[in-house]
């Protein structure tokens, strides 16, 4: 089946929902309680109840025997499992594509998102489409082995997927595929290392950190994201990293860094990219019950992810019918 990826045309279209209960590639254990936590807070009834077909296939396991990943040159902490994780996130979204499904990937540290993205952008070269990328995120997570100065793993999926040196072991002959740094759109970022500053530069990567948010607002940043999208007739990928909210709306975050996204810019983003029809895949990271306050993350996530997915304060003209108005007003 060809998958069009497009909600605006197919607004109930098949969600395939995968638990990835990893945390080896952050610093602080609790993210592999992420899945039952976002399951708990009512994400999957949600979408039932908006009239989406779900189908979830539980959380993955890892494997008994792991595989066998070459020395890397420098800090690359538990390769060996986050290799695992990859592989089989790499083949989920991979078949979720070609089902004509949506895939959601329920996490999970970012690490995850190598293998997830990995697999889409597999899917996107074969059928001819492009593929973007949105990183909601406090951290640009462009490190590699040899510049990471903690060798955790979540702050270099980034840097995998636009095929940075030295992590070329994590998917041995998996097929996967890598996305072009220009499409990799880094969104609410306010903490990146000194060595990722310079690799961001010298690769093009498009950095909107929270000084670009606050002086132009996040619909007309999101819009010139957007655009490019519909132009390239491309598929975007989100990556939604519980850090790119402000840690007083969300605490249930291992990786907290103050002056995040407010409650309303959040779920803009969110209506935003559910108006324009081209996202085709998500990823929804590093939530950690044991650090959340009675559930508080997990519950903004589950209304987070709703508006993605069409839920409205009030029901809107068309786009082109708003823009005529718009137009005369």
């Amino acid at each position: 089946m060809n998958m069009l990826s497009n909600f605006e045309n197919d607004p109930k279209q098949k969600l395939m929902i995968v638990g990835a209960p990893i945390e080896e590639g952050a610093g602080r254990l609790g993210a592999l309680m992420g899945p039952a936590a976002l399951r708990t807070a009512g994400l999957i009834r949600t979408l039932e109840e908006m009239g989406h077909p779900v189908d979830d296939h539980g959380d993955l396991r890892l494997p008994q025997t792991l595989p066998a990943v070459a020395p890397v040159a420098g800090l690359a902490h538990h390769i060996e499992k986050i290799a695992a994780w990859s592989r089989m996130l790499c083949v989920e979204t991979y078949e979720a594509m070609k089902d004509g499904s949506f895939p959601v990937i329920l996490g999970g540290d970012h690490s995850l998102s190598m293998g997830s993205v990995g697999g889409i952008a597999r899917y996107c070269q074969e059928n001819n489409r492009e593929l973007f990328v949105l990183w909601l995120d406090a951290h640009s997570d462009f490190n590699t082995p040899a510049t990471s100065p903690s060798g955790n793993m979540h702050g270099m999926s980034a840097a995998l997927l636009c095929n940075e040196p030295g992590l070329e072991g994590v998917f041995g002959d998996e097929p996967h595929g890598l996305i072009k740094p220009e499409n990799l759109h880094l969104f609410g970022i306010r903490s990146i290392d000194t060595v990722e500053r310079k690799l961001l530069r010298e690769r093009g990567i498009d950095v909107i950190d929270m000084r670009q948010i606050d002086e132009f607002g996040v619909a007309k940043l999101m819009r010139r994201i957007i655009e490019r999208v519909q132009k390239a007739n491309g598929i975007l990928h989100v990556s939604f990293d519980v850090d790119f909210i402000d840690p007083s709306l969300a605490p249930g975050v291992g990786t907290t860094v103050p002056g995040g996204a407010t409650y309303r810019e959040a779920h803009l983003v969110m209506e935003m990219l559910h108006d324009s029809g081209v996202v085709g895949s998500l990823d929804i990271v590093e939530l950690n019950p044991f650090l959340d306050d009675r559930g508080k993350s997990a519950m903004l996530l589950v209304d987070l992810v709703a508006s993605l997915f069409g839920r409205q304060i009030y029901e809107r003209p068309a786009v082109s019918d708003q823009s005529a108005t718009a137009l005369n007003t």
